[in-house]
């Protein structure tokens, strides 16, 4: 009985003075476990007469009993001591400053071109769209560039069979939305046609082999060259800032006769002469001419009664002028860092 009590005093001081969990499932294991101190002094029963046996059983019970509590109060206590613990180290300070999220922004190509749209919306174009994988007739045949025609020679293509390929230009939106008027018998038209074109062509600062073109088509009855220049002035103070002027030099295009490129003032030097311009004072921006008569016969529309122009304008051409950027793979090599800049324009 003796050993027993001082096993129960011992047993007790250490659970009080118990500062872990872990070292509490320990003195569990020692004390109450089948080779601990109090299954040790049972070996003694043995000994004792038939009348001390239930008394010291009796006893040893209590003692397991006891211990068995105060080890279950204790852990209580301990475990609430570390949710505390826990809780002080992983408070927050309600009154810091919120974290943003991280948001994405617009990626700059198509920020010229939702630029390009609101302006031409504003003066009641339609925005067109058509299949990046088209045919050959509306990419060639219907912009007047028929089979065998060396013209082709100029947009090396990416052919998927003989008859469709990856459009070269978005004039071919420009011969899908003619053909769609004429069949419902409706003008004016006005329409612009944004959209991704590809070329096989050797990638490097100023070529991509996957580039963004945006055209324009008006066609109605006295559509004359000089509401082509009031468009594309219009377009060109509206890009690069109201001090800018533009000019039309003789060219050629199978779709458009005549035909012209437009350069406008450089936007760096007001036209006195830069490295921008290489020291013409000019810079080439796009492409334009009345529509080729032959567009609009294919199309079904009779060229003594209606006429119009066209333009075409490269997105990347304007987004490199516009932005001050070198290299045009910028583009597409999604480099955060490089896209991150431009939410300040959004």
């Amino acid at each position: 009985m003796e050993k027993l009590e001082t096993i129960r005093k011992e047993g007790l001081e250490k659970i009080a003075a118990c500062k872990d969990v872990n070292e509490l499932q320990q003195l569990r294991v020692l004390y109450l476990g089948k080779k601990g101190p109090i299954q040790e002094v049972m070996k003694s029963m043995k000994d004792l007469s038939a009348e001390e046996r239930p008394i010291f059983g009796q006893k040893v019970n209590d003692v397991k009993k006891l211990m068995s509590e105060a080890i279950e109060a204790r852990k209580e206590v301990l475990e609430s001591e570390e949710m505390e613990r826990r809780i002080e180290s992983e408070k927050i300070d309600i009154t810091l400053d919120g974290q943003k999220p991280s948001l994405g922004n617009l990626h700059p190509l198509m920020l010229v071109q939702q630029e390009i749209e609101d302006l031409f919306v504003g003066l009641g174009y339609q925005v067109g769209e058509g299949p990046e994988v088209e045919l050959d007739l509306y990419n060639f045949e219907r912009a007047n560039i028929p089979k065998d025609h060396p013209a082709r020679d100029m947009q090396d293509t990416f052919y998927i069979n003989a008859e469709e390929l990856l459009r070269t230009h978005t004039t071919a939106i420009q011969t899908r939305q003619l053909e769609e008027f004429a069949k419902e018998d409706k003008l004016p038209i006005k329409v612009i046609c944004p959209g991704k074109v590809y070329r096989r062509d050797d990638d490097d600062a100023t070529h991509s082999h996957q580039f963004m073109q945006c055209e324009g088509l008006v066609v109605g009855e006295g559509i004359r060259l000089s509401d082509l220049k009031g468009t594309l002035l219009f377009l060109a103070q509206s890009m690069f800032g109201k001090e800018r002027t533009i000019r039309f030099r003789p060219s050629y295009f199978q779709f458009t006769e005549p035909s012209v490129e437009v350069d406008v003032s450089c936007h760096v030097c007001g036209g006195k002469g830069c490295p921008v311009c290489k020291g013409t004072g000019w810079i080439e921006i796009l492409g334009a001419g009345m529509v080729h008569p032959n567009v609009l016969t294919m199309a079904g529309f009779d060229p003594k009664k209606v006429n119009g122009f066209a333009f075409g304008i490269g997105i990347e051409r304007v987004a490199m002028l516009k932005y001050g950027i070198s290299d045009i793979r910028n583009f597409y090599t999604n480099d955060i860092r490089f896209l991150k800049t431009f939410s300040r324009f959004e």
